[in-house]
């Protein structure tokens, strides 16, 4: 099992940036890492996804706004998060998942099986 640790939420003005990280305990050479966030009461929604291969898909809420990478050296998994607005705030969640094609198969919860504990973004006007 990869225990996930993700870092970097905080608060920030509407227009500002923060960038998350999420550290993994193992690396796998094949696999989908993706970026989910959750307002209370809400569903867990994906945000973008990284998989190994093919590119990267991004919820049409943060697309050119957010960037997802990898460091595979370093197990590492970020989220730049750039011009950031209120409806952005939420639990940010990272996931490891299986190897998938299908841009709905990376932004699904389903195809994740480890998560990390979340952090929190908040974003003010």
């Amino acid at each position: 099992q990869v225990q996930l640790v993700e870092s970097g939420g905080g608060s920030v003005q509407a227009g500002g940036s923060l960038r998350l990280s999420c550290t993994a305990s193992v690396y796998t050479s094949r696999n989908c890492m993706g970026w989910f966030r959750q307002v209370s009461n809400k569903t867990r929604g994906g945000v973008a996804a990284i998989c190994t291969g093919i590119d990267n898909v991004y919820d049409d809420s943060v697309k050119d706004r957010f960037t997802i990478s990898q460091d595979n050296a370093k197990n590492t998994l970020y989220l730049q998060m750039n011009s950031l607005k209120p409806e952005d705030s939420a639990i940010y969640y990272c996931a490891r998942g299986a190897w998938a094609y299908t841009p709905t198969q990376r932004l699904g919860a389903n195809n994740y099986f480890n998560w990390g504990q979340g952090t929190r973004v908040t974003v003010s006007s």
